[in-house]
């Protein structure tokens, strides 16, 4: 029992120096080469104050929800940067998509172009959505943590340490040159060990949904594969692929790959759910009744794989949607023909995207419900051993 706790924290302490060592590998070196704009003008975003309107001309428009639209004279000051201090003039045009009404005391984001020591032109570029977005922070964090107590506090590390693996681990590698989907695949295991160990521990019900989780990513990121090379749609069929290329062409993008990448990413999330999901649920199972066989434990387990895989595959398939309600409106309002429809590029990629995720879910099922069959019983034995009773000490009930 012993051997066995100091291998599990010597894993852990590996783990953590491994995945350390890769944030330190893949966020050092020349940052330059990030900047692909070629810009000669020095152009930044600074926060600033709204000290007077001087004057404005704006129309409400009625259709559009009250959205008005025209032009402000703004004084403004910036508040942070190189210029801050500096108060300056400032026209700010309303349209439907630019559309920054400002008031007196607002503090708001400016652009400001430098071309020169002496020409420096400030324009309004949004709101300051920082302290909202902040505050709505926050409160998930507390409400997760205040509800969930201890392990809610740990689901906020979890998700903390998630994020950096998005944002400073797998972002700078598809950036240097590295298969998307392999190091989609790398960002996945480590998530889904992040967040299940932290929640569970070292246990056999943990690692059995890593061993779920990671089974059923690799299955929907092949039939993704798969669908992809047969309807020959990949990352170069999105809106953003003419931007990608460009900067492919400056660096070692693989933008065919990042379309694939991005389904397991996203899949990974159902994925987890159901695999932690049954495995818990043949946990308790065997816990009731530890004389249960694998048989019997891996038809409960695939019970409750049934009740939850349709809601999962639901979740994906209105997910994805979802990203897309604006331009499935304008192609209904288009009127658009059938064949126009099914072939379109928006279309079949919403369609793999949300089947490929929910084959991956409905896959997982039989496999983690097999794999918590046999493994939870093997390793349930020396996680808790079964504590005898004293009979001196047990009461009989009158």
């Amino acid at each position: 029992m012993k051997h066995a706790k100091n291998f599990k924290i010597t894993l852990s302490v590996v783990i953590c120096l491994l995945f350390f060592t890769f944030l330190y590998f893949f966020n050092t070196g020349d940052q330059a080469q990030r900047n692909l704009s070629g810009a000669v003008t020095d152009v930044k975003y600074e926060k600033a104050k709204v000290l007077k309107v001087l004057s404005e001309s704006l129309n409400r428009e009625a259709a559009l929800g009250g959205l008005y639209r025209g032009t402000q004279d703004l004084e403004v000051k910036i508040l942070t940067g190189k210029h801050q201090g500096e108060v300056h003039p400032v026209k700010n045009y309303l349209s439907n998509y630019y559309n920054v009404l400002a008031k007196e005391g607002m503090s708001i984001i400016v652009n400001i172009d430098s071309a020169g020591a002496e020409h420096t032109q400030v324009s309004v570029y949004n709101y300051d959505r920082a302290p909202i977005l902040y505050g709505f922070t926050f409160l998930f964090l507390a409400g997760l943590w205040g509800i969930g107590g201890k392990k809610g506090l740990l689901s906020v590390l979890a998700l903390i340490l998630t994020f950096v693996c998005i944002l400073f681990l797998f972002i700078p590698m598809l950036y240097r040159g590295y298969s998307p989907i392999w190091a989609s695949v790398l960002v996945v295991l480590l998530s889904t060990c992040i967040t299940l160990i932290l929640l569970n521990g070292w246990t056999s019900k943990s690692i059995s949904a890593i061993l779920g989780t990671a089974l059923g990513i690799v299955l929907a990121g092949s039939a993704a594969v798969a669908i992809g090379s047969l309807t020959h749609i990949s990352g170069l069929n999105s809106p953003e692929a003419e931007s990608l290329i460009l900067i492919a062409s400056k660096t070692n993008l693989h933008v065919p790959e990042l379309l694939f990448s991005g389904i397991l990413i996203s899949s990974l999330g159902a994925i987890m759910d159901i695999s932690i999901s049954i495995a818990s649920a043949v946990q308790e199972v065997h816990l009731s009744n530890p004389k249960l066989k694998s048989k019997e434990l891996f038809l409960s387990g695939l019970n409750v794989g049934r009740d939850t895989m349709g809601t999962m595959s639901n979740t994906l398939i209105l997910a994805f949607t979802g990203t897309s309600l604006n331009t499935l409106i304008l192609i209904y309002s288009y009127n658009v023909s059938y064949y126009q429809l099914i072939n379109m590029n928006l279309i079949g990629i919403e369609f793999f995207q949300g089947l490929s995720g929910s084959l991956g879910v409905i896959l997982t099922v039989p496999i983690i419900a097999f794999i918590a069959s046999r493994l939870i019983p093997a390793m349930k034995q020396k996680e808790e051993p079964v504590k005898k009773i004293n009979p001196k000490r047990a009461k009989l009930p009158a």
